[in-house]
């Protein structure tokens, strides 16, 4: 391999490693140049008051059909046949998809369903989602939320670990027998916040006791074969008070170690204030690498050309080793071919 073909690759695995987060389906300006350039995964998401409410607004109901929702995704397959399609499709809560298939629970508490009701409803979910072309539900949340937690109100399975771990192995099980990565969220765990990381600088101060009895969700997904798991986006100070969890090599060598985890690692949002804690973006993309993280997510926008050229320019300096950038981002392809991938053809 030529010196110039080895430094495209390069190039192509800095933008493999992220995940652009876009509210809107309308996002083709800003996501076809990534995906030309080498990003092979999206997210699309909701806006932030969306994200409040726990529900998609009227507007958006009303104008997203099936076919206007896989014809975007259409769109922005041209440019990557190999696309990895992530929403946040949880359980309770956040359901990017509201209005496009079933809930898996309405009118009723998910902790009174049996396992093989809740793995049955969560592959019909994944069915529909499959024939819009998504490929990855960010989702199970495992959080077992046993204080204040504004960040995670109205979007978890309970406060026992034994039924959140049932509940969220029977929707991974489900969602991976029907065609969709899961991707269950916020190692290792958050079970009371002051404040909304995603607004505020805030730590978890749990005790690390009570943290890994409360990790027993992330085992049970780690059990039923979850594809991903997802850090979170604030410091746990019994490990690491100065890193994000997502950025953390304490924290993401605890779940590659004592909890054995081989699938892909993916960060929480890293532009939260928690997450970024007065550093740029480009520069916690490099400490979240170099911790052990895979597949980035960040806000989708042309700034993320700039967050490629960080991931570089770690690279050259050696901050960030070259054989790391390039296992995440072989990680992260593994991850679009892998079962919720919609095409095994070409290259992104």
């Amino acid at each position: 391999m030529s010196p110039d073909a080895a430094s495209d690759d390069l190039a192509r695995d800095a933008f493999a490693v992220l995940l652009p987060a876009f509210a809107s389906l309308d996002c083709h300006a800003v996501a076809l140049p990534l995906l030309e350039c080498g990003c092979t995964s999206i997210l699309i998401g909701e806006t932030r008051a969306e994200y409040l409410a726990r529900r998609m607004s009227v507007e958006r109901l009303a104008a997203e059909t099936e076919a206007v929702f896989s014809g975007a995704i259409a769109r922005l397959r041209e440019a990557c046949p190999d696309l990895i399609v992530a929403v946040d499709q949880e359980p309770i809560g956040i359901r990017r998809l509201q209005g496009l298939m079933p809930f898996l629970a309405e009118g009723e508490d998910i902790r009174e369903l049996d396992s093989a009701t809740i793995e049955h409803r969560a592959a019909e979910m994944a069915r529909a989602a499959r024939r819009l072309a998504v490929t990855a539900f960010l989702a199970p949340i495992l959080d077992v939320v046993t204080g204040r937690n504004a960040w995670l109100s109205g979007r978890t399975l309970g406060a026992s670990p034994e039924d959140v771990g049932r509940i969220g192995a029977a929707y991974i099980r489900g969602a991976r027998a029907a065609g969709i990565a899961a991707v269950a969220k916020h190692f290792p765990g958050f079970n009371e916040l002051a404040r909304d990381p995603a607004m505020y600088d805030v730590s978890l101060e749990t005790p690390r006791e009570t943290l890994i009895a409360d990790a027993l969700p992330f085992r049970a997904a780690i059990a039923a074969g979850v594809s991903g798991i997802m850090a979170g986006p604030a410091p746990v100070a019994a490990l690491d008070p100065d890193n994000a969890a997502c950025t953390s090599r304490a924290v993401i060598d605890l779940l590659k170690g004592e909890f054995g985890f081989e699938g892909l690692v993916v960060t929480d949002d890293l532009d939260a204030p928690a997450t970024l804690r007065g550093r740029p973006v480009a520069e916690v993309a490099v400490t979240a690498l170099a911790a052990g993280a895979d597949l980035l997510l960040v806000v989708g926008g042309p700034h993320l050309h700039e967050v490629a050229d960080g991931i570089l320019d770690a690279v050259a300096a050696g901050t960030l080793p070259q054989e790391r950038l390039r296992d995440a981002a072989r990680r992260v392809r593994a991850f679009a071919a892998g079962p919720g991938a919609v095409s095994r053809n070409g290259r992104c």
